[in-house]
């Protein structure tokens, strides 16, 4: 059984720092891409970033690229998505999501993905 937990939201100040981790198990995420989606209130899904299955290759959306990092401990099959120099703007609830279907960029796209976590709060407010 999948199974994806979120832990690292919060509140933190313009300019600061947040990783957000995804504890995985019942599976391995060595054959499966992950994905890191937001969603802000009023607005649609967002996807963030993403590891591509296999190759482990990386992608961003443009409003986030040079200030997150998607990352994965294949030992703690655990995904991070460190957020530096946050911006109000990125205030949202993120959730990661993992699924063998998407190959590619298409990580990005979350209709791909069938196995979602429960989302964390950030929030980002001075």
């Amino acid at each position: 059984q999948v199974q994806l937990v979120e832990s690292g939201g919060g509140l933190v100040q313009p300019g600061g720092s947040l990783r957000l981790s995804c504890a995985a198990s019942g599976f391995s995420l060595d054959y499966y891409a992950i994905g890191w989606f937001r969603q802000a209130p009023g607005k649609e899904r967002e996807g963030v970033s993403c590891i591509s299955k296999i190759v482990g290759s990386t992608y961003y959306a443009d409003s986030v690229k040079g200030r997150f990092t998607i990352s994965r401990d294949n030992a703690k099959n655990t995904v991070y998505l460190q957020m530096n120099s946050l911006k109000p703007e990125d205030t949202a609830v993120y959730y990661c999501a993992v699924d063998p279907k998407p190959s590619g960029r298409l990580c990005l796209r979350g209709r791909e993905y069938d196995y979602w976590g429960q989302g964390t709060q950030v929030t980002v407010s001075s």
